[in-house]
């Protein structure tokens, strides 16, 4: 019964999604809200609580079916592990949605509500096999579903990037059959490293006063890269006084050793959490980044969009 009620509500969530983007251009305002839905039936692992801040959820913003390519993307919004930055969900959803890719935009537990380690990454990968589980009845490809993240949330999705799994065949849940690795990721202005030029509060938040070095080891993502890591897109901008951008020339340098395709586009000039340019939906005031990750996103198969 439980999974009947949710298949519903995702479908009522995919329908609206839609419904309003084939009637043509429209504020992000004019937008009809969206389903959110659990990613677990039950209670979270390690749950603390029933409040909201104890249910990890998805987001979904389909593409319009006219330009839809059958990718997806899992976002993790930034905000220190404290907080969840809707232009940093809600905005990439919709933008990427413009280029025919689905958007699933993750809440994922936080420090500031009693959470640690492992818990972001239970959701990050949880979240990742869900799309991946369901992406037949959602008209996705289960072999494009990427990573997205800034910020706190770019770590996360590094996380996601150089920790994942194939899956429990034998798994009585069928979503925890589905694979936890992305097929692609990117990464805006992120937290990489829990070493020297990390950034403190995402640190704190992610793992307590006193860390453990081996978890400092463990999630300093620049030192988990692998040949098997998925293809990266990242930007970060050299006046970051948030995120240093030594985070993503060490991460970019770790692909390079490791043959990992990607991209690095480091900017003068620019403030850290801008999103695609700003805090506001503007798309007349989006970031050159936004431009460069659409092309490399067709370079992969993704998008759909028009070239700047």
């Amino acid at each position: 019964m439980k999974k009947l009620l949710l298949f519903s509500v995702l479908a009522a969530a995919g329908a609206w999604s839609f419904g309003y983007q084939s009637r043509g251009a429209q504020t992000e305002l004019d937008r009809p809200p969206r389903l959110e839905f659990p990613l677990w039936a039950g209670d979270a692992p390690g749950a603390l609580g029933k409040e909201a801040k104890d249910i990890p959820t998805l987001m979904p913003y389909f593409a319009p079916p006219a330009k839809a390519t059958g990718a997806a993307f899992v976002i993790c919004p930034g905000g220190g592990y404290a907080a969840l930055a809707p232009h940093e969900g809600t905005h990439y959803a919709l933008w990427l949605n413009e280029q025919g890719i689905g958007g699933f935009v993750l809440k994922y537990r936080l420090g500031s509500g009693g959470y640690r380690h492992p818990a972001m990454i239970q959701d990050v990968q949880r979240a990742i096999r869900y799309v991946r589980a369901n992406a037949e009845k959602w008209g996705l490809d289960p072999g494009r579903i990427g990573v997205m993240g800034s910020s706190a949330g770019g770590h996360l999705a590094a996380t996601a990037l150089t920790h994942f799994d194939t899956g429990d065949p034998d798994a009585p849940d069928p979503i925890e059959r589905a694979s936890s690795k992305p097929d692609l990721g990117v990464l805006c202005y992120p937290v990489i490293t829990m070493g020297p030029d990390t950034h403190q509060g995402s640190k704190r938040n992610l793992l307590g006063d006193n860390a453990d070095p081996g978890l400092v080891a463990l999630l300093s993502n620049e030192r988990q890269v692998t040949q098997d890591t998925p293809p990266v897109f990242i930007f970060h901008t050299a006046e970051d006084s948030a995120v240093k951008v030594e985070n993503a020339l060490e991460f970019a340098a770790a692909l390079r050793r490791h043959g990992v395709p990607f991209a690095l586009h480091i900017y003068t000039k620019g403030s850290h959490g801008m999103g695609l340019g700003s805090a506001q939906w503007d798309p007349d005031s989006r970031h050159p980044w936004t431009f460069e990750c659409i092309r490399w996103l067709k370079e992969f198969g993704f998008g759909n969009g028009p070239m700047p």
